[in-house]
């Protein structure tokens, strides 16, 4: 159940505020990847894909929180992209990393809609 409304919660929050979520966390500009990860995520169908998903659950996790609670999102954020960067042209370790950040983004978005209803 309560994954149902977190599946229509990410849908309608990204239907509605498009705008917010560029603001926020632009998906990679492939045309501008730098670093191996990077390049690599852009040479990858499902890690572009991962990419997109985690970029729009960042968005409506961090549009959704208080203010201090949006502040740690966003340094976890920092230290995965780090993480993420470690990983350089490793595709297993590239599939892991935006599974956990996945994972993690999910749980606060859950958590949110636990606490309904809405």
């Amino acid at each position: 159940m309560v994954r149902y409304a977190t599946t229509f919660m990410v849908t309608a929050l990204a239907c509605a505020s498009t705008s917010a979520m560029a603001a926020d966390y632009a998906p990679l500009n492939c045309s501008k990847a730098e670093s191996p990860a990077e390049r690599t995520i852009c040479d990858s169908y499902a890690l572009g894909q991962s990419e997109a998903r985690m970029a729009t659950l960042y968005s409506v996790a961090t549009s959704l929180v208080a203010m201090g609670q949006r502040g740690d999102i966003q340094e976890a954020q920092r230290k995965w992209l780090a993480s993420r960067d470690a990983c350089g042209r490793n595709v297993g370790c590239l599939t892991a990393v935006y599974d956990e950040r996945i994972q993690a983004l999910d749980g606060v978005i859950a958590s949110i809609a636990s606490r309904g209803p809405y």
